[in-house]
């Protein structure tokens, strides 16, 4: 048998052997690491998710809550696994600014995203009875007397307030709380004036009638709250909130992140996922793998603008 003969015979069989890997996988249950607690809002996300997709791709989506570093060692876990498409990753917005902070290694270079799945925009917040009925009555009073606007921080650093400060040159006075969960009590309280928070955390505020939003920090309007108007339409240039997405091992085969991507888009469109995310006032941000690197890559960019 010639060389050339026996090379394209060689080729052929990885070709043939690659393609009978893509149809046959997944073979075995699939493991997705949540970087955040049970019963958080991470952890529903890609319960339900995982749940959607798995008759898709006839195996089991077996969710593990690996805890800590605010996301940074369940995604830090995940990312060095095996490159088989058994592992994936629920990717947060944290593995675009912990790195930068230096509070994590690894990197969104170390994945390859398969699709993001939620994006939410920040909402701010005040009581019903606030006297600031717009954003621009708030960064008047910010203006006049800086530092007397109490706000209710969730995370430290806040990247929703940093946002916001630097864009309108003011600051407001940070009083820590343990998520949003001790943040809205303490405005509804009038022991702080004003948070920001995502629309799903305080939907049920809002509907009672408890908080008033000044406006949402997203490009347009959204559909749960759509009386809100944006910052932007009140001519504040402010666009922020928080995303999540799946990951796999960054040298994880193509055919397997493919095969996991459609079977997220049949997923995603699952009345079960839609009824679910509705329900819980959160947005469905479908972008495919492309869409998905380049839109992380910008906001670590925006994100190193408040950080460095």
């Amino acid at each position: 048998m010639n060389k050339l003969l026996k090379a394209v015979m060689v080729t052929a069989g990885v070709l043939a052997s690659a393609t009978a890997m893509a149809a046959d996988y997944p073979t075995k249950n699939i493991r997705l690491v949540v970087p955040f607690g049970a019963g958080g809002g991470t952890d529903a996300v890609g319960r339900t998710l995982a749940n959607s997709a798995k008759d898709v791709l006839g195996q089991n989506i077996a969710v593990m809550n690996r805890t800590g570093g605010a996301g940074a060692v369940g995604m830090s876990f995940g990312a060095q696994q095996r490159a088989d498409g058994y592992t994936l990753t629920v990717v947060t917005r944290e593995i675009a600014s912990l790195p930068q902070m230096g509070l994590m290694r690894h990197t969104a270079d170390d994945f390859k995203l398969i699709r993001m799945v939620n994006l939410d925009p920040a909402v701010v917040l005040v009581a019903a009875d606030s006297p600031y009925n717009s954003i621009n009555d708030l960064i008047e009073e910010a203006k006049k007397e800086p530092g007397k606007v109490k706000f209710a921080s969730t995370a430290a650093p806040n990247f929703y307030l940093m946002a916001l400060e630097k864009d309108q040159d003011i600051k407001l006075n940070a009083i820590p709380y343990n998520g949003a969960s001790e943040a809205i009590p303490a405005v509804l309280g009038n022991h702080t004036d004003v948070t920001m928070v995502t629309p799903g955390e305080a939907i049920a505020q809002l509907r009672s009638g408890q908080l008033k939003a000044l406006g949402v920090m997203s490009d347009e309007r959204i559909s749960f709250i759509k009386d809100v108007p944006t910052l932007k339409e009140q001519g504040v240039d402010v666009v922020t909130g928080t995303w999540r997405g799946i990951g796999a091992p960054k040298d994880t085969p193509d055919h397997i992140i493919e095969k996991l991507g459609a079977a997220f888009d049949e997923a995603m469109a699952s009345e079960e996922f839609k009824s679910f995310m509705a329900t819980g006032a959160m947005t469905i941000h479908n972008l495919n793998a492309e869409e998905f690197t380049k839109f992380v890559y910008e906001d670590t960019q925006a994100l190193g603008t408040l950080i460095n």
